[in-house]
Formats: structure tokens, sequence, C-alpha cells
């Protein structure tokens, strides 16, 4: 169980981790890491599991699911869900997750536990989960990685039992967008612990983006143990750029599994919400709402 701080209830509350058993299993013993390592982890397993997921053998699987994890569907557009991923990626009834419309905020683009790292080095490892982060590895770039040294970074981990699709934080231009191929790791901070390189070696999604005041912001979905698909909703692989887009719309969603978006801002032009600052220091997630402002710009 994972202890993490809710911010709507201001209490500290402990996430019930789906799948724990196996987790601890898959990363904290030899045989099981190897076994993840050398094939759970490929994407080719997880097409095999997404493959069910889509099917309609699935389906039973979704009121019990429901009710394990106390998912209020009282929040979401009334469906009859022909598959266990047409459940997983529900949305939100309309006005349910409304976004803050002060220009000034950055908002969360996922419902999600967040981290905030506040001043990124080139190639850190950070005390918080031994996360180890190379901004070059990490976007494959260059050039664009030295864009943000100095600068922020969110960490936005989802899990099974949450919301799966992600927006975009604010208004602006997507001017580039690619893909990095790579495995399928848990981002579970039990997985973590065993392999702190996981946001440099699974598969990602990077798209570039502009704003008058916020400066460039990349924001990148990464892949994760069961997750066999990573869909953008705004955009395709032939769309023309750049893009533009508004606070709030959808930017995508993933299929099955645990997830993680993390978004890079340059230096000084985000001061981090002080709740998620101060409890990312103690080594805790903060709870987000999907909509609710991260912080803002630093003036």
């Amino acid at each position: 169980m994972i202890p993490y701080f809710n911010r709507v209830t201001k209490t500290i509350e402990t996430e019930h981790v789906y799948g724990g058993a196996y987790l601890n299993w898959a990363y904290q013993s030899r045989l099981g890491f190897y076994l993840t390592d050398k094939f759970f982890s490929k994407r080719w397993l997880s097409r095999i599991f997404g493959a069910f997921e889509d099917s309609a053998l699935s389906r039973s699987r979704i009121k019990d699911f429901i009710s394990r994890y106390g998912i209020d569907m009282r929040d979401f557009e009334a469906e009859d869900y022909f598959c266990f991923n047409d459940f997983f990626i529900r949305k939100f009834k309309a006005g349910k997750r409304p976004f803050s419309q002060a220009d000034r905020d950055f908002c969360a683009g996922a419902e999600a536990r967040y981290y905030v790292f506040p001043e990124l080095k080139p190639r850190q490892k950070f005390d918080v989960k031994g996360i180890e982060i190379d901004l070059e590895e990490l976007l494959r770039d260059s050039e664009l990685a030295q864009e943000f040294v100095g600068g922020c970074m969110i960490l936005a981990r989802l899990c099974p039992v949450d919301y799966h699709r992600f927006h975009f934080p604010f208004s602006g231009l997507l001017t580039r967008h690619y893909r990095i191929a790579g495995g399928l790791h848990s981002v579970n901070p039990v997985a973590i612990e065993a392999t702190p390189k996981v946001f440099l070696e699974n598969e990602r999604q990077v798209a570039v983006m502009e704003h008058p005041k916020f400066g460039r912001v990349a924001m990148i979905e990464v892949g994760a143990l069961g997750v066999g698909k990573i869909v953008q909703s705004a955009y395709s692989g032939r769309s023309s750029m750049p893009l533009k887009f508004e606070k709030g719309l959808e930017k995508g969603y993933f299929l099955f599994g645990g997830s993680t978006v993390i978004w890079l801002l340059q230096k000084e032009k985000f001061k981090p919400s002080q709740d998620i600052l101060e409890n990312s220091s103690k080594g805790l997630e903060t709870w987000v709402p999907l909509g609710q402002p991260l912080g803002e710009l630093n003036e």
C-alpha cells in the first residue's frame, strides 16, 4: 500500500495497489525481475493482453473492478461497455471536472498522483523514489533537452483505477510530436525502486508545445506494464503542425494499465503549487483532480 496526500480531503490516504502481489514478485524477487525484464515488459505481450481487454470476454471483470476499488460511476457518462478497455477509458460527465480558466494557471492534464521536481540538471538521480532522469535520453533530442536544464519536471502517475484520458493543461500551439520506442515496465513505486531508469527505457510519446508566457513545454506520455497502446485523440501522425489547442481539450488516452504523464517546463517560467511542492520534498505524492491548478506563471 502506498500513502499519498489527497488535495480534496486534505488528508493522507492509502492506495491499494492493483496487482500488488504480482508487482512485489515481479520487481522484488530475483526470478520475477528476470522474467519481467526479459519477457513480461515486452510490447508483444502487452499487445496480447490488450487484445483480451478489447474482447467481450473481458466484460465480466468490470462489475468486480468497480466494486473492489470503490469507483463512483455517477461521475462518468452512462454507457453499456462492450469490453474492459471501453470501461477503462470511460469519460467524465460534462462539467464534472472543470479546468481553471485563469490564464496564469497550469492545470492538471491528468487525474493522478503528482510529484514536482523544481530544478532539473542535465543528468540527475532524485532522492525521492530514486528516479533517474537524463534529459537528453528522456527526449532523445539533445537540443530540446537543453531547453529544460534548470527548469521544472511535473510527474503524474495514473493508477489502473484512475480516469485514463489526458488533456492539454493550457491553451497554445503544438509544434511537433514524435514517438520513442521502448519497453513497458511498471511505473509503480515498487517497480521504480528496481528500475530507476524506467522513464528513460519505457515507450513514450513526446509533444512539444508553445505558450506566450510558459514558453516551450514538453508533454510526454509514458507507456507501462500492460499498456498496449497510447492513443492520441487530438491529432494523428498525419496531422499538420503547428496545431492550435485549447486548455482542457482531450489530448489522448491510455489503454489498460498504470501509466505516467510528464511535463517539462523551462527555467523560471513556472511556480509549482505549494502543497505539491511541500509534499514532493517529503517523498509524498499529491492526488489532484483533473483541471485543478498544479501551479502558475512565475512572474
